[in-house]
């Protein structure tokens, strides 16, 4: 398994499902529908108050977010306020919606936010990622904070979960308006994706990705069109690049890896399911991942010091080495926290394994 990356196992599990296409056509139907519906996968407490508001970011993208304020607020006043989005693939009535949810109720301003191109946000070319205007996303939101009268804006930090990680880390090393952050189940986009799971992609592969993206651009002018495709491209045990539309299989097949049967019970199911998230529904453009081999994360993350980074991964997530390598190379002061029990996804969203009386310290503590 160490030779084969995460996203190939869940394509090589994908295809062996016996889906027909009449069941897939239906079910598109019914996510058509749903794309109208307004849906969390969390209630609101009557402690929050939640409001839809937009920004631009320095490209001319408006970006779409959820505010979230303590139902007590006194806007006299001046609130420390933090910045959120994530995972990778997701939309802020997800994971980053519930987080920012549960820091209000302990009194903090709390802005989730879909990145560039996907959600309700703008950008002309859909589900497609960009490392660079994904980090700007969060300066952005940090604009649009700053702005409001009851935000100090001395106290605005970021919390950011798995793949949307790495773009908090690099957009606080470049911005020092972000006092502090935090990363929940973490992966670094531009090392998962240019190397594959725990780097096993071999030079050979790395180049047959390179070149297949390369081939795939003359494909999508050809036909006016940006083909789907898998971020972390996959290999099938013949060597050969697997292509797809989905990330996700409709169907958990009978014994499957674990860490898809992870991803699949938040993405897949009542749980996390969202209409609009790709990892529920879709895929990035096939040539997605062209940006990530050119933009490493965080390669500047000795700027974020003296300000602070905690970052927290569960113990028996798959994930766990990039928390753990980060906090090897981030600079003092720093904290690395093990969440007992949890595997990558526990982390999303399940309120009593997520260790939200250290959110709410380590941002009260350094957010003055």
């Amino acid at each position: 398994m160490k030779k084969i990356s995460i996203l190939a196992v869940t394509v090589l599990m994908f295809l062996m499902q016996s889906c027909t296409q009449n069941k897939n056509e239906k079910k598109s139907e019914k996510v058509k529908n749903e794309d109208t519906i307004e849906h969390y996968t969390f209630e609101l407490s009557d402690k929050v108050t939640r409001q839809k508001v937009t920004f631009k970011n320095r490209f001319g993208i408006t970006v779409s977010g959820d505010l979230y304020l303590p139902k007590d607020n006194n806007k006299s006043k001046k609130y420390a306020a933090l910045v959120l989005s994530g995972p990778f693939g997701a939309v802020k009535e997800q994971s980053s919606g519930l987080y920012a949810h549960e820091m209000a109720k302990r009194g903090f301003v709390a802005l989730a936010f879909d990145p560039s191109f996907t959600g309700e946000s703008g950008g002309e070319v859909r589900n497609v990622a960009s490392p660079d205007i994904f980090t700007e996303d969060f300066s952005a939101a940090v604009d649009y904070l700053g702005l409001q009268n009851y935000v100090d804006r001395n106290k605005i930090g970021a919390l950011a979960i798995c793949g949307l990680s790495g773009m908090a880390i690099t957009a606080a090393a470049s911005d020092t308006r972000i006092k502090g952050v935090v990363t929940v189940s973490m992966y670094d986009m531009s090392r998962s994706i240019s190397k594959s799971y725990k780097d096993s992609y071999t030079n050979e592969q790395r180049h047959k990705v390179v070149d297949y993206l390369s081939q795939q651009r003359w494909i999508d002018t050809e036909k006016g069109t940006n083909a789907l495709g898998y971020h972390e491209v996959p290999f099938d045990q013949k060597g050969n690049i697997i292509k797809g539309t989905k990330l996700l299989p409709d169907t958990l097949p009978e014994n499957p890896n674990p860490v898809l049967a992870d991803f699949y019970s938040y993405y897949k199911t009542k749980r996390g399911y969202h209409p609009r998230s790709i990892n529920s529904n879709s895929a990035w453009t096939a040539t997605t991942p062209i940006s990530f081999f050119n933009f490493p994360m965080h390669a500047n993350i000795e700027l974020l010091s003296p300000r602070p980074i905690m970052l927290i991964a569960g113990e028996k997530a798959h994930s766990r080495y990039y928390s753990e390598d980060v906090f090897k190379i981030a600079t003092e002061p720093k904290e690395l926290v093990i969440v007992p029990n949890a595997t990558h996804c526990d982390l999303y969203d399940k309120v009593d394994m997520i260790p939200f009386d250290k959110l709410e310290t380590f941002f009260k503590n350094n957010l003055k």
